[in-house]
Formats: C-alpha cells, structure tokens, sequence
C-alpha cells in the first residue's frame, strides 16, 4: 500500500469516528470527497483547519461558538431573566432550531451518574447556580433529557435552587427520548407546556 492509500484509509478512520457514520458510510463519504475534490473536500479542509484553530467553548454557558462569549450571551435581548438548562450543546442547538425559546441557556456537560461517578463538581452545576444570582433570573427550564440521569439531574438542581421558578418541558418528551432527535414541532410544544417542579 503507498502512502496515499494509507492516508485515504486514515481519512476513512476518521470519518468513521463520526456519528452516524460507520466504516462503510465514512468509505462512501470519502469517495464523494474525492470524486469533487475542488468543490467539497479542499474547501472542507480549510474550514476544518479553521474552526480547529477557532472554535471555543463559551466560558458563561459552555455553548460553542467562535470567541469566549457565544453570540447568544452577548445579546442583550436575551438576557429576559429565563435560563434553559441542557445537557449538551446539540441539544442547546435543537432548542435554537425551534425558535421559541428567547432567553439564554445553560449546558452542563452532561447529567449526573453515581455509576460513572459524575457529581455536580464534574458538571457544570456550580457556574449554573453562581449564573441563577448573578444573572438575576426568574425562571429555570429543564430541558433535560427524559432518562433516569436526566430525571435525578432535574431534582439536583430543582433542589439547590429553592429561591426561584424551576419548571421543566412537558408534553412531547417521551421518556428516554433525547432534544436533539426530537421535531421543532415537539419542542415548541413542550417548551410551551412546561411545568413548574
């Protein structure tokens, strides 16, 4: 094998990595690739080499975005007195994608497990308490994932935070069903349903 088989292989290892796409579907990805070589893959290395170098994770809520502040922390429009608590940035973006939800976010990294020893420190929980003061907010939305993580995670925090509305998304959630997956149809309807816990 010469050394641009071993690469192409490398690149198909990698794309294999992503998710959603296995062996084949990474192998099928590279081909097109490389089949529009000037119009998909030379601008989508650039781009990769530049987020790369770009990307950060917003120090205020853990969001992705291209400076220390993501766009949503910096408008003041957003800053209604509602923070939605997710647990990963994909399920910020779904909100996002729905459109309804006008305040600012949350992201915790994650939900709590004693069986992967993930406590609050490991989370970002602590920052999420220190934003509720700060920040002067009114309402916290939970929009946590419908699982038994996502649930004790829910009561953590609903627990720590005894001074201030806590509602959670209500109607569409299926139990152990997860934001990202999820229509725009069904989050508007839960975000618009929620519950005070």
């Amino acid at each position: 094998m010469n050394h641009t088989s071993k690469d192409l292989e490398r690149l198909i290892e990698l794309m294999a990595k992503l998710p959603g796409l296995g062996p084949r579907s990474a192998r099928r990805a590279v081909l097109h690739m490389v089949k529009k070589r000037a119009l998909i893959m030379a601008p989508l290395a650039d781009v990769l080499a530049e987020v790369a170098k770009t990307v950060r994770e917003c120090l205020n809520c853990g969001n992705i975005g291209m400076s220390d502040s993501c766009d949503i922390c910096k408008n003041p429009a957003r800053a209604n007195g509602e923070i939605c608590v997710v647990q990963d940035v994909s399920d910020l973006w779904a909100m996002e994608r729905s459109n309804i939800f006008k305040g600012r976010y949350h992201v915790l990294g994650g939900t709590l497990s004693a069986l992967d020893a993930i406590g609050p420190d490991e989370l970002r929980i602590p920052r999420l308490l220190k934003r509720v003061f700060e920040e002067e907010i009114t309402e916290v939305i939970l929009a946590l994932n419908a699982t038994i993580d996502g649930q004790t995670t829910a009561h953590y925090i609903t627990d720590q935070l005894r001074n201030v509305k806590v509602s959670t998304l209500a109607q569409g959630v299926p139990i152990g069903g997860e934001l990202d997956y999820l229509d725009d149809g069904t989050i508007i309807a839960a975000l618009k349903a929620r519950k005070t816990l």
